[in-house]
């Protein structure tokens, strides 16, 4: 890495005068110390949303999900719309850790620990709605080709269900494994500087031996390259598979080809988003100013622009086939002239506003460069993408071909009360996760602070003037 030439012009990705032993402390602090008046209160506030989550969970297994607020037409509801949002969500930690490795670009190195976190986080809430939509969670066993009672039961592979199964079960292991095995060299960090033996015990047993011999390090960097090689393709496969419980449907609206890259673009869209919010809140808790600077949040604002233009243009793909199509039923689906003045107005307007207007925005530098209005955003394009997501759903069931069976949705304190326990176990998560691992892969940063660092940018400079 010493004989890699960076152009002096390049921001610097570690801003002040940093050492290796700098960047060590800087990252353990959060872990080390003891946890702030303000971790503790969004703590209890993430638990409270779980628990409340937690009971409607239990109330719906123990009542059916005839809780819910579902109809004879509408029979996918809050429960397919949440976990569509949390599988999309999860798709940016994958991008930035995998493809943006192979790509080579360094400034994924501050941001991609906490973006391959909140990947696992997300799936784990989204693999509790299409659980709980099954009715009978306890012979959910049944989507796996296992030995059972019943003898050789096979699960049916022409079910969205079953696919859905496998989608999340290969994203999350191999996104478990590729987030674990680059904390190993942080986990020994913190075991060499434990100071006490319980805390030492954990971090060597999760350290699994790590020495940082040559070797270590060359197994760490291939075994890197390969699992990024067999994550890119999740980045595409993931959502594209989602897409299909739509896509392979007769359902009017939801039959189009033009689902699976719509899908994988609002995924990366919104994921971006999520990673935003959660950067700019541990950037300032944990104090990580210095790492991650505003270039990444510019760098992060930029791809957020790219996403959203690829999204704007499926938009009007879609408004336009419905529109000259000619057909009536094509009029009442999410997009269409029917959607924007019928009864869900309201959501298809959130959806423009929230998904196309707002995030326009960061077409000038001087909002990608305001943290406060970037914060702002990442949360409005958020729920955009929940409204993108129920709007699909909702507005494409609730007016069927028959106008007899027209009807709205209307969701039950049950419906909100699941969606706001998921956010709050997902923030339970993050929350210890920020508190017992460093949300900044140190070892990573050390590699590039000779190029990168403002020290070296301002030698570099001092040297070509």
């Amino acid at each position: 890495m010493s004989g890699h030439y960076e152009a002096p012009i390049r921001e610097p990705l570690i801003i002040g005068h940093k050492t290796y032993h700098d960047i060590t402390e800087d990252i353990a602090r959060p872990i080390e110390e003891r946890a702030g008046k303000l971790w503790w209160i969004s703590l209890y506030a993430a638990l409270v949303l779980f628990i409340y989550g937690f009971g409607c969970i239990a109330y719906t297994i123990g009542t059916g999900i005839g809780s819910w607020g579902l109809n004879r037409t509408i029979n996918w509801g809050w429960d397919i719309t949440n976990f569509v949002w949390w599988v999309g969500i999860g798709h940016a930690g994958t991008l930035i850790s995998a493809v943006l490795l192979l790509f080579r670009q360094r400034w994924r190195m501050s941001v991609n620990r906490s973006a391959e976190a909140m990947t696992i986080f997300a799936v784990v809430q989204a693999a509790i709605f299409p659980v709980i939509h099954m009715g009978r969670v306890w012979v959910g066993y049944w989507v796996f080709p296992l030995p059972n009672q019943f003898g050789s039961l096979w699960g049916n592979f022409n079910s969205p269900l079953l696919w859905d199964v496998f989608a999340i079960s290969t994203y999350f292991s191999v996104s478990t494994v590729f987030w674990f095995m680059g904390l190993i060299p942080d986990f020994a960090m913190i075991r060499d500087r434990a100071k006490t033996p319980w805390t030492k015990k954990i971090y060597t047993f999760l350290a699994f031996g790590w020495g940082g011999k040559a070797k270590h390090w060359q197994r760490f960097e291939e075994l890197s390259l390969v699992l990024a090689g067999l994550a890119t393709p999740l980045v595409f496969s993931v959502h594209t598979t989602v897409s299909f419980d739509f896509a392979t449907s007769v359902i009017k609206g939801w039959h189009s080809t033009i689902y699976p890259p719509y899908f994988v673009a609002g995924a990366i869209f919104s994921g971006f988003a999520m990673v935003q919010t959660l950067l700019l809140v541990a950037r300032k808790v944990c104090h990580l100013e210095e790492y991650i600077t505003m270039y990444h949040i510019e760098i992060m604002n930029i791809v957020i622009v790219l996403t959203g233009g690829m999204v704007t243009v499926a938009y009007a793909t879609e408004y336009f086939i419905g529109w000259y199509s000619g057909s009536r039923f094509e009029d009442f689906t999410y997009l269409s002239p029917g959607a924007a003045v019928g009864p869900y107005w309201w959501a298809f307007w959130s959806l423009i506003i929230c998904n196309l207007v707002v995030p326009a925005s960061f077409w000038f530098k001087k909002a990608r460069t305001n943290i406060i209005w970037t914060f702002i955003v990442a949360l409005i394009i958020n729920i955009g993408m929940w409204f993108e997501r129920f709007d699909i759903i909702v507005i494409n069931l609730s007016r069927d071909y028959l106008p007899g069976s027209w009807t709205m949705f209307k969701p039950t304190i049950i419906d909100v009360g699941v969606y706001l326990g998921t956010i709050g176990f997902f923030s339970v998560l993050f929350l210890l996760y920020a508190r017992t691992f460093p949300v900044i892969a140190q070892a990573e940063l050390k590699s590039i602070l000779k190029i990168s660092g403002e020290t070296y940018k301002a030698k570099e400079g001092d040297e070509h003037h």
